[in-house]
């Protein structure tokens, strides 16, 4: 019996961890300023029901590009909003190391390694169409169809 327990738990931990996402840059411009209806309507399908997470460094990103296309006023505004749905994950000594010897292994800009660090480390799946986290052979990715 207690072993029936613990293996619903295990179970229960495995399908929550199946359910993080980790949003990179890419996803959140596209989702933002693409004028494709289909898109839109499978990104919104995507997040539904999941763990979402975004790197400080996505948030980063996504600021200075609305900052330069549309001003401060609306890219503060835009931050805000991303904050409430989406877990905000900062950059500490854990994901700065992986992050590292990721870049290294993998010739990748600090910005996708650490996003990929923040991945693995979360145990998320990094939702991206950029090739460069497709090679990385510690974290799982997918993109929308």
């Amino acid at each position: 019996m207690q072993q029936l327990k613990k293996l619903r738990v295990n179970l229960k931990n495995s399908e929550k961890k199946m359910n993080r996402r980790i949003y990179d840059t890419r996803f959140l411009v596209e989702a933002i300023y693409s004028e494709n209806s289909d898109f839109q309507k499978k990104a919104e399908a995507e997040k539904k029901n999941r763990e979402k997470y975004v790197s400080v460094l996505a948030l980063h990103e996504l600021y200075r590009l609305t900052l330069s296309r549309e001003g401060r006023e609306t890219a503060k505004l835009r931050i805000s909003l991303l904050k409430q749905t989406f877990k905000v994950v900062p950059v500490d000594e854990k994901v700065a190391e992986l992050s590292a010897e990721l870049r290294q292994k993998y010739q990748l800009s600090m910005g996708d390694s650490m996003i990929a660090a923040t991945a693995s480390i979360l145990n998320a799946v990094c939702i991206s169409d950029d090739p460069h986290f497709q090679q990385i052979k510690e974290i799982k990715t997918s993109w929308i169809n």
